[in-house]
């Protein structure tokens, strides 16, 4: 491919991420581009609720994987995540690494006994080459990073010979799709809102009380209440103020209809 086709591509792969209207549609085109450069496995994770001692409540992370479903029991379901030495380092740093840099933590001696475990059932889930990238945070309660895990059969010289040549490229799309993903709605596996539920909270969010609200949307007050209390539990929260905000970090406020 020459260079003006590799410049189109790039063109079109970021006219398309930058129009995608839902996180699924964005996400393929995500993987697939990313695969394109040996990276066929990747896992995205996002939080606003970090603090000193925690990434806040597992439920509230937004995350897209198209990892087996057997490792993502493992390394998510089973919180292996929170002792991953990668996911330590996009902690504490911006920017994108070369797992390189787990060849150096293992010879260091340094390493925990629940970081050896992470490490040891990655390399039984043949992720042992790749990179990670640490978004950059606008709060210190926030923090984004994603890890790009390449092909089985390409070794980390292989990846790192790859990333010499457009790993500037591959970071600036990484950091678009970031960008992208954080202005879509994201639901999670249980926190979706119906019409009604959102189209209440909105109400709330404009600062309508439940009899407002009840007259405008056309039912009692007593049904208002009913989608309001249906939308505190599946966004598990205990107010409907919290369920006004969290809502509006998930970007499940003012949805446009398809």
């Amino acid at each position: 491919m020459s260079e003006a086709d590799r410049l189109a591509a790039r063109r079109d792969y970021l006219e398309r991420l930058t129009n995608a209207q839902t996180i699924e549609e964005l996400w393929k085109l995500h993987c697939d581009k990313m695969a394109g450069y040996g990276f066929d496995r990747l896992i995205y994770g996002f939080t606003r609720y970090r603090t000193a001692t925690s990434l806040g409540d597992p439920e509230d992370f937004v995350i897209l994987t198209n990892h087996s479903e057997e490792y993502t029991d493992g390394f998510l379901g089973k919180g292996l995540y929170f002792h991953a030495p990668m996911v330590r380092w996009a902690l504490d740093h911006e920017g994108a690494c070369s797992w390189e840099i787990l060849a150096e933590m293992i010879s260091s001696g340094t390493l925990t006994d629940s970081e050896r475990k992470v490490i040891a059932f990655n390399q039984k889930h043949d992720v042992t080459a790749g990179y990670s990238i640490s978004f950059k945070s606008i709060s210190p309660r926030t923090k984004g990073a994603i890890a790009l895990t390449a092909r089985s059969g390409l070794s980390q010289g292989d990846i790192d010979a790859t990333w010499a040549v457009h790993g500037r490229d591959i970071v600036v799309m990484n950091n678009v799709a970031h960008l992208k993903i954080l202005t879509l709605p994201y639901a999670g596996p249980t926190r979706g809102l119906t019409k009604r539920q959102r189209e209440a909270l909105q109400w709330v969010g404009d600062g309508k009380t439940t009899a407002d609200i009840a007259l405008l949307m056309g039912l009692t007050s007593a049904t208002v209440e009913k989608h309001l209390r249906l939308a505190r539990e599946a966004l598990n929260v205990e107010t409907t103020a919290q369920a006004v905000l969290k809502a509006a970090f998930l970007n499940q406020m003012f949805v446009l209809e398809n």
